[in-house]
């Protein structure tokens, strides 16, 4: 296929991670499905009740649409809303990280284990113990220890979690008006991968001139959601999105989970 072409069409897919397995590329997205829900900030009109799997054997190569890898209706916590996921390989297994409300309306975020990239996944049974928000993104260090980065502000509730317990009251704030942005999340992964092996902390990322964390009005380079960490030349290079503003930024830090240094806004994001 052309690379200027969508990968698929028969379904709507968004947010997808992408990694190397077995010589392939294995895509991640999350799949919407057409509803009646008018559109809000809550994000609604996301319904998105399960997850394909997609392969190449390289970039630009066949696609493979590996069909229902996860759905909601195996999820025994899960409401509604299986948003942007990721994967990881750790210990000869294939582990599938989604958020998800439970039955309360709260995000959570799961995970699921397959023997093979494509899926099916099994779901836990309950999601990851002290999980919030969206768009978890998985990394694997190269000395084999995981990390586990997300949230996001507005529809993703990160804005309720600023005092470490869920706040509803603090839902229609969206976001901070003023003062420090709101920080994305990491916490370290279990050697199983089920499970936090570290309390939750919240990434600071500095401004470059003032060494100060970027302000909660500086919408071209605050984090919003879309979390993403790789490492190059030994350095942590974390990228996301600024949401409303439709940047893409990286950042860079010396270690999977120190305060990070914003570097620039490296690409716009056109809808």
């Amino acid at each position: 296929m052309a690379t200027d072409q969508p990968l698929v069409t028969h379904i709507f897919t968004a947010d997808p991670s992408a990694h190397v397995f077995n010589g392939k590329v294995y895509v991640y997205p999350s799949h919407d499905v057409k509803t009646d829900i008018q559109d809000n900030d809550n994000g609604d009109q996301y319904a998105m009740t399960d997850y394909h799997v997609l392969s190449m054997p390289s970039i630009g190569g066949p696609v493979t649409d590996h069909g229902v890898a996860l759905s909601a209706d195996q999820i025994p916590w899960v409401s509604k809303q299986l948003w942007a996921p990721d994967a990881a390989f750790k210990n000869g297994k294939y582990y599938l990280y989604f958020p998800g409300r439970d039955h309360d309306g709260i995000f959570r975020i799961g995970v699921a284990v397959s023997d093979v990239p494509e899926g099916p996944f099994k779901p836990d049974p309950k999601p990851i113990e002290g999980s919030y928000s969206i768009d978890p993104a998985s990394f694997v260090d190269e000395d084999g220890e995981a990390y586990l980065y997300f949230g996001g502000i507005w529809g993703g509730q990160l804005q309720c979690w600023t005092k470490g317990t869920y706040d509803k009251d603090a839902y229609p704030n969206m976001e901070a008006s003023s003062g420090p942005a709101i920080g994305p999340r990491v916490a370290k992964l279990n050697e199983h991968m089920h499970s936090f092996a570290s309390p939750i902390h919240e990434i600071q990322i500095l401004d470059p001139a003032t060494k100060e964390p970027i302000s909660a009005s500086d919408h071209d380079r605050r984090f919003f959601e879309a979390a993403w960490m790789h490492k190059y030349q030994g350095k942590y290079y974390f990228s996301y999105s600024t949401g409303d503003s439709h940047f893409l930024c990286y950042a860079i830090g010396q270690t999977p989970r120190a305060s990070i240094e914003q570097v620039q806004s490296v690409a716009h994001n056109v809808i």
